[in-house]
């Protein structure tokens, strides 16, 4: 197959969340596609038929997805590291002792694999995390991904941000922002002392004048939390400058007054906060007797409070979590049904929201926004989530870069074909 450019429209027909049906004009604003107008379809004179105009009628249209929390270096290693069945402890040391046999083309191959199919799915911006490695070449995976990203750029916006370990030296934290890193990030709630690396790490990120996304909080039960002293550390910080929490699973199992006290802290400090579903149900609550409580952030009190909450999909089938599509759609579904969002505000944070924690302007079917769209076949939200199909189409900066459609037949039951033949018989005999 020849590779094939992006490919440039000026207007779309189709449907929004809400189902009706619309025609949307994009125009050029100095090298960014923006949406100029959107009225009833067939409301007015423009001419829809034009081969730059796209007719996506029966498809939805929302706003490109975002993956505000995703692991690309890891992603797709399940079947390379034949990794066993546990928890967060278990996937860390699964990873850490395989992670050893991956090359740096290993992690550069699966990221490429991985990001290709995101924005099939209609994810066109990744804010991804890369370890640094506990071997002799421990910066090959944000080597890796910093090329994928330049590989990519012009159809994804793909941010890196470093995952360092209690155990990592700051100086090799430095090398990898060095090397092509944009934020800060680590887990220190893994650490001996927790509270004394999320300063170590947030010191950092200020000394460089950049953001921080930490690993925060990802346990269901403890007598510490990260979270707050994250807050306090980042209140001061330029209001343009990310600062997001990944996880807090913790949040979910707080006494309401604490999750209270804790949500009004982080609305004050300006921190997001990314709920990751389909890993956190994977991996945490394995040792109770029954599968009851949920390893997924509290969504709605911290919404409720003014957070700005996304969600995303973390791991794609590597030893934290072995399934996974880069979807996300399902995403959605697992918020829906796991944790109890409505289908409107399911999508809202994988697509909105999500955007907004990557610090990217708005985009889809809105006067002025970014020409960024996703469109699923489908009637509404709820046929879009429940179904997902692969028929999409994915539009970045005013043309598409990414096109799925499918074709699928069933055969018919015997009793009508019988039916069918015995009309014909008859239909031949008159």
């Amino acid at each position: 197959m020849q590779p094939t450019p992006p490919q440039a429209v000026r207007g779309i027909t189709g449907s929004l969340p809400d189902g009706s049906v619309v025609d949307i004009t994009l125009f050029d604003d100095n090298g960014v596609s923006r949406v100029g107008g959107i009225r009833p379809h067939d409301a007015w004179a423009e001419d829809t038929s034009q081969p730059d105009w796209l007719d996506l009628r029966g498809f939805v249209l929302t706003a490109a997805a975002a993956e505000p929390h995703a692991h690309l270096d890891k992603a797709l290693s399940w079947s390379e590291l034949s990794p066993p069945l546990g928890d967060l402890g278990d996937a860390i040391a699964s990873w850490r002792s395989g992670s050893v046999h991956l090359d740096e083309e290993s992690f550069r191959r699966r990221a490429l694999q991985t990001a290709t199919a995101m924005l099939r799915n209609g994810i066109t911006a990744v804010r991804t995390h890369a370890d640094v490695l506990h071997d002799d070449d421990p910066l090959r995976a944000v080597r890796a991904l910093a090329d994928v990203r330049e590989q990519l750029r012009g159809l994804m916006t793909i941010q890196i941000a470093v995952l360092a370990s209690p155990t990592t030296p700051t100086a090799l934290v430095e090398g990898a922002l060095d090397a092509g890193a944009d934020l800060v990030g680590g887990a220190p709630h893994i650490a001996d002392d927790p509270l004394a690396d999320v300063i170590r790490l947030l010191d950092l990120a200020e000394k460089r004048g950049i953001g921080a996304d930490l690993h925060i909080d990802e346990f269901m039960d403890g007598d510490h939390l990260t979270i707050e002293a994250f807050a306090d550390r980042v209140a001061d910080w330029p209001r343009d400058r990310i600062r997001t929490a990944g996880h807090c699973s913790r949040l979910a199992t707080l006494p309401p007054a604490d999750l209270q006290r804790v949500a009004r802290t982080l609305t004050r400090a300006s921190v997001s906060v990314i709920a990751l579903p389909i890993t956190n149900l994977y991996l945490q609550g394995r040792h109770g007797p029954s599968a009851g409580r949920r390893g997924i952030t509290a969504i709605d009190a911290l919404r409720d409070a003014g957070v700005l909450v996304a969600a995303g999909a973390d791991n794609v089938r590597d030893p934290f979590n072995p399934v996974g599509r880069a979807d996300p759609l399902e995403t959605a579904a697992l918020l829906v049904a796991a944790a109890h969002q409505s289908p409107d505000t399911a999508l809202e944070l994988v697509t909105d929201s999500a955007r907004a924690v990557l610090g990217l302007e708005p985009a889809g079917p809105q006067v002025g926004a970014r020409a960024d769209f996703l469109a699923v076949r489908g009637t509404d939200v709820v046929d879009t989530i429940a179904t997902a199909p692969a028929d999409r189409v994915v539009i970045v900066n005013g043309a598409i870069v990414a096109r799925t459609e499918t074709t699928s037949w069933t055969a018919a039951p015997a009793a009508a074909i019988d039916s069918i033949s015995r009309t014909h018989r008859v239909m031949e005999n008159k």
